[in-house]
């Protein structure tokens, strides 16, 4: 059998680029694309395709030199998924939410050949043109005019349509993959947990295979109408810009998303799936109550573990919601919670706190675990021990761009992981739930908070519309939880601390509540934690004199104890798990009233000092 050698017969090399030729050939006359008046076939955005791919050789753009475009979800980024690989380049879509700076320091580290630049964003464009290096040499540039409303906007020579008219329609995909690990797209990460995004390099062969994975994990059935309210830059559209031309299904395109805009396109054109960062639900929620879509719609939730609590309303308007947890680095979503029939007959919150988990695998990861930091091993599935998530297969990157160290440090030196920076829990039937990122985890007197839970909880109090949950420093635990809310409706801060303690161990109650108008995200929903950090900083460096003053006249006005009491019944003060004040009452003092209280008091007001306002309690 090792004389059976591979062929052209037996042998072709892993692409989502046959995708659309196959759409072209079984669904040729089926709508491809949707952007307000503008439609397209299959058969013509197959011929669109062809004909920027011949365009882009005539521009001598060559194999893995780096096509950038700086665009909204319109149909031009949807065809460069295609167009630009099938002249052997590579796509990096840029996050349209970043500054010039960012975007120059995109182009200039990528060494992008050609720049598009969609009429909407010419202003950033140019001046993250004019901070390019004067050792970079500049693209091209050619802009992306709206096609349902020219504007006339020009930045340079080079407009998209006019590029279009002149390639050949005869120019077909066959052979342009020699190598399905060559790459196909770049896509930086988002900046979350740093200010300096990295390049993440995919393949066609991961692409492919992520597609296929996902679209079946997802349960996509042919015939799809895609609304694309995720923005495709983001992980190439979780590779839905390939799998929805796998399923013969119809792209409808928005440039921006608002709660109006999703109702009237999914009634307008009868949309069937969409995927979203849990943000959206807060749009649709926040407007409207009560409005529900006329028929269910199938999303695809990711991007930040969302609150049960938020999945449960979005349940009500309407929306049966999978979630999905996935990583620049993997290609999109990793893992899916793969909804199982017995779970129908269980009551709608815990509904929704199963549907809350990130799920098991999708079938391109050969391998997911929690492992813990201190033996490298596997953690208990217990729900409760927590690790980090690591995984394996097909899907992930091909590395980062450029960048050997930061690549040996996600592959975990060598080990044979991607080492994904999620702290996560494994449940006794397998499915992994996300916890925290490794950097978000508070450790409050050597316990383990995750920001996750708390925030989770913040989310069940009706008047509080969006929640994030950050590390501040504390003089004794050494971390606090620190939460920023914003607000549905009022609500004070002595009301939601008390709601926390209700339902949260006293470690995990935020010791402090910042109400903000708007939480800092990046363009896909996701709290930008690491600027919330800094905020949570500046309150402690704030707070300090002021605390330490109250404390000092706490210490010296404390009533005096008689220490030697002998032993007999201890009470004692909680939190962080530890006991952080004990004491003793001696058998022959117990029914001392007056000295009893005394030491209560003591007890109360050392509390006080380290910001427990827990009462001491008679210990078990």
């Amino acid at each position: 059998m090792d004389k059976l050698p591979k062929c052209g017969a037996n042998y072709v090399p892993l692409t989502p680029l046959i995708f659309l030729k196959r759409a072209a050939k079984v669904y040729s006359d089926r709508k491809s694309i949707i952007y307000g008046p503008v439609s397209f076939t299959w058969r013509q955005t197959y011929e669109r395709c062809c004909r920027l791919a011949s365009t882009l050789e005539s521009l001598n753009i060559a194999k893995n030199d780096v096509v950038s475009v700086l665009a909204p979800n319109i149909p031009a980024l949807y065809e460069m998924h295609f167009a630009v690989p099938m002249a052997g380049a590579v796509l990096n879509a840029i996050n349209t939410r970043l500054d010039a700076r960012s975007v120059a320091t995109i182009l200039h580290h990528s060494e992008a050949k050609l720049f598009f630049i969609d009429h909407q964003y010419i202003p950033v464009a140019r001046d993250a043109l004019r901070l390019l290096p004067a050792s970079s040499v500049p693209p091209l540039v050619a802009v992306v005019d709206d096609v349902a409303a020219p504007t006339g906007a020009r930045l340079g020579a080079l407009e998209y349509e006019d590029l279009i008219l002149r390639g050949n329609p005869s120019r077909a995909p066959e052979n342009m993959v020699s190598d399905e690990w060559d790459p196909i797209t770049l896509n930086y990460t988002s900046g979350t947990t740093s200010s300096e995004p990295k390049g993440a390099v995919y393949s066609h062969r991961g692409a492919y295979l992520s597609t296929l994975s996902l679209i079946l994990g997802w349960r996509m059935g042919t015939e799809p109408v895609y609304l694309w309210s995720l923005p495709m830059f983001h992980c190439n559209g979780w590779t839905f810009t390939w799998g929805v031309a796998a399923r013969g299904g119809t792209n409808v395109c928005i440039r921006s998303v608002s709660a109006d805009e999703i109702h009237h396109t999914i009634s307008l054109h009868k949309v069937t799936h969409m995927c979203c960062a849990p943000v959206v639900f807060n749009i649709l929620l926040e407007e409207k109550k009560g409005r529900r879509v006329p028929a269910t719609v199938e999303v695809l939730v990711g991007g930040s573990p969302p609150p049960a609590a938020l999945l449960e309303r979005a349940e009500g308007l309407g929306f049966r919601v999978t979630h999905a947890y996935g990583l620049t680095e993997a290609t999109g979503p990793a893992l899916v919670c793969e909804w199982q029939a017995r779970w129908d007959r269980l009551g709608g919150a815990e509904r929704s706190r199963l549907k809350a988990r990130q799920g098991i695998s999708v079938l391109t990861v050969a391998d997911v675990d929690v492992v813990s930091e201190s033996s490298s091993g596997s953690v208990k599935r217990d729900g409760k021990t927590m690790g980090e998530v690591v995984l394996r297969g097909s899907g992930v990157m091909k590395g980062y761009l450029k960048d050997e160290d930061a690549t040996r440090a996600a592959f975990g030196r060598g080990d044979g992981w991607l080492h994904t920076g999620d702290v996560g829990v494994v449940h006794p039937d397998g499915y992994v739930e996300i916890k925290d990122r490794c950097k978000d985890v508070i450790i409050s007197g050597g316990e383990n908070v995750s920001s996750v839970e708390v925030e989770a909880a913040l989310y069940e109090y009706p008047a509080v519309g969006e929640a994030a949950v950050v590390a501040m420093p504390h003089a004794r635990w050494g971390e606090s939880p620190c939460a920023f809310v914003v607000l549905r409706k009022g609500a004070d801060e002595a009301e939601i601390v008390q709601h926390c303690k209700e339902r949260l161990p006293g470690f995990m109650v935020p010791k402090k509540v910042v109400f903000m108008e708007e939480l800092p995200k990046t363009s896909t929903g996701k709290v930008q934690k690491f600027q919330l950090r800094a905020l949570a900083r500046d309150l402690d460096d704030a707070s300090k004199s002021a605390s330490s003053e109250k404390n000092h006249e706490i210490i010296n006005n404390r009533p005096s104890v008689t220490p030697s009491l002998p032993m007999g019944d201890v009470y004692h003060c909680q939190n962080h798990g530890e006991q952080i004040f004990a004491m003793s009452l001696a058998h022959n003092i117990t029914g001392d009233e007056q000295q009893t209280t005394k030491i209560i008091t003591l007890g109360t007001k050392l509390c006080s000092i380290y910001q427990d306002e827990d009462i001491p309690g008679k210990a078990p």
